[in-house]
């Protein structure tokens, strides 16, 4: 039984879990949530016994237990390796394994042909998958899963939630996919930091997603609700008392020396009312909850006319170096409509959204702004956090940003961080500020929800939606096309297809 006890876990003076404890049982599918920068993948690389950059105190009982690690990058050196020598080790475990191969690349809509590709030539999705096919390939005890869903395609993220629902093992994983926790989850643990985040609390429960979100809401409120009736009550006995006590000292003042009988019986008055101030000061009251404040922000000074010409693209052939990817792909976008499109890994949507971004970019009568899959491809040319907002420096700029910022709980330590130090989930919500801040009328967004918290997520999904500018999206979330997206394209090899999205 894979079994935890009294785990610490302290990123220099700062904590992420105290006094953790867990026993394991077979069927458990343990999510993990919690806002960006709390700390999920730190506590999965502490389970694992692989995190170097944290102080560890407690006991962790592994032993006998075979486990498997699905991580949320691969390594410089597996990267740039061909798909057949990530997989196996030698031919003889290629022959071993060829009946499993090619059962689970069919599961995961993978073709044997990738196997000769460079891992580095792969869509992000792709590489995710061969991460689980790697997984698959082998027998392990117990599943760890970082992010499973990242850039997964529809029809993988549908296999992904019946194989993590109906695995005969216990399954750990950290996720943002709000309809993946839903499905899937059994039991939850939420990592918070509180206190301005100086403090740190976790709430294990064996429940689902769905039922912990809405006794979590109903607590809040429930507390919330019952601090401020008891904050009211009180209130009032203080002014009441204050205006007793103010009457009862005047007379004192007042009162006659020829009248020692009504001095006593007045000053015994107020000892008494001294004595129910005392007891009334000494009351505890309930408290506000302490919880995660959600983010807060919006965009200003936003529209674009309704019969504005965004872009009439006419593409014969998309390629990704040598790799012709689809043909006769046309897209037709007029004034605010927010559209997104959808396709299996590997059919080029974030090579479209990038050529569409740079069609967009150099037009003077509109303002694009771009969220990439991969952070990094602009971000590496930043080193601070403000440089990247504030790249001129303008002081009321810097100020504007500083409140951005906060509204997106960024502590003033990480304010001031290199961005290379940031989270997956703390640099998305950097490019939406930057979004917000540079005024952008036209978003151009590579799977903006990928690694947003799911609490966050409403609230990121809510203003997109009320986004008044047009909105170019690739995104796999569901609930974000739900609610988000008014037009839905499918890209395949042959092109750009509309399709339905019901959102009823």
């Amino acid at each position: 039984m894979f079994e935890v006890k009294k785990l610490n876990i302290k990123i220099n003076d700062r904590y992420i879990i105290k006094d953790f404890s867990l026993t394991l049982n077979p069927k458990d599918k343990l999510a993990i949530i919690g806002e960006e920068g709390n700390g999920k993948s730190t506590l999965l690389k502490s389970l694992l016994g692989i995190c170097e950059y944290a102080e560890i105190t407690g006991s962790i009982n592994s032993k006998n237990y075979r486990i498997g690690y699905l991580k949320q990058s691969m390594t410089e050196e597996d990267i740039n390796k061909k798909v057949y020598d990530f997989l196996f080790k030698d031919e003889t475990d290629y022959y071993e394994k060829i009946n499993k191969l090619y059962k689970n690349l069919d599961k995961i809509n993978l073709n044997d042909d990738i196997l000769n590709q460079t891992i580095t030539t792969l869509s992000g999705g792709e590489k995710v998958k061969i991460n689980i096919l790697k997984l698959l390939l082998d027998e392990y005890d117990i599943l760890f899963l970082d992010e499973p869903t990242n850039d997964l395609d529809i029809e993988t993220l549908t296999w992904l939630e019946n194989f993590i629902k109906n695995a005969n093992k216990p399954i750990i994983y950290v996720s943002h996919d709000e309809t993946l926790l839903s499905k899937t989850a059994n039991m939850i643990l939420h990592l918070e930091q509180i206190k301005k985040k100086t403090d740190c609390r976790h709430t294990l429960l064996k429940i689902d997603y769905d039922t912990y979100v809405e006794k979590r809401i109903k607590k809040i409120e429930k507390q919330s609700q019952v601090a401020k009736n008891e904050k009211t009550k009180f209130n009032k006995q203080q002014e009441k008392l204050k205006k007793v006590m103010q009457k009862v000292e005047y007379q004192q003042n007042t009162i006659s020396r020829k009248d020692p009988h009504g001095a006593r019986l007045l000053k015994k008055k107020m000892h008494s009312l001294k004595s129910v101030e005392s007891k009334l000061n000494n009351v505890k009251l309930t408290e506000m909850p302490d919880v995660e404040e959600n983010i807060n922000f919006f965009f200003e000074k936003v529209e674009i006319p309704k019969t504005k010409q965004i872009i009439d693209l006419d593409i014969p052939v998309l390629k990704s170096e040598d790799k012709v990817l689809a043909k006769n792909i046309k897209l037709n976008i007029i004034g605010n409509t927010h559209t997104c499109i959808i396709g299996k890994n590997g059919t080029g949507k974030s090579t479209l959204i990038k050529i569409i971004y740079e069609q967009l970019k150099t037009r003077p009568d509109i303002k694009p702004g771009y969220m990439p899959q991969t952070y990094e491809d602009i971000l590496n040319n930043y080193k601070n956090v403000l440089d990247f907002i504030c790249p001129n420096s303008d002081k009321a700029q810097i100020t504007k940003a500083r409140m951005y910022l906060g509204n997106m709980k960024f502590t003033r330590e990480e304010m001031n961080s290199e961005i290379k130090n940031l989270s997956n989930g703390t640099k998305a919500k950097l490019f939406l500020i930057k979004l917000v801040l540079d005024e952008c009328n036209i978003l151009i967004l590579d799977e903006p929800t990928r690694n947003v918290s799911p609490l966050s997520n409403p609230v990121i999904r809510k203003v997109l939606r009320e986004y008044n500018g047009t909105i170019i999206s690739v995104s796999h979330d569901r609930k974000y096309i739900e609610e988000v997206i008014d037009t839905l394209y499918i890209l395949t090899k042959d092109g750009l297809t509309m399709v339905n999205n019901d959102k009823n």
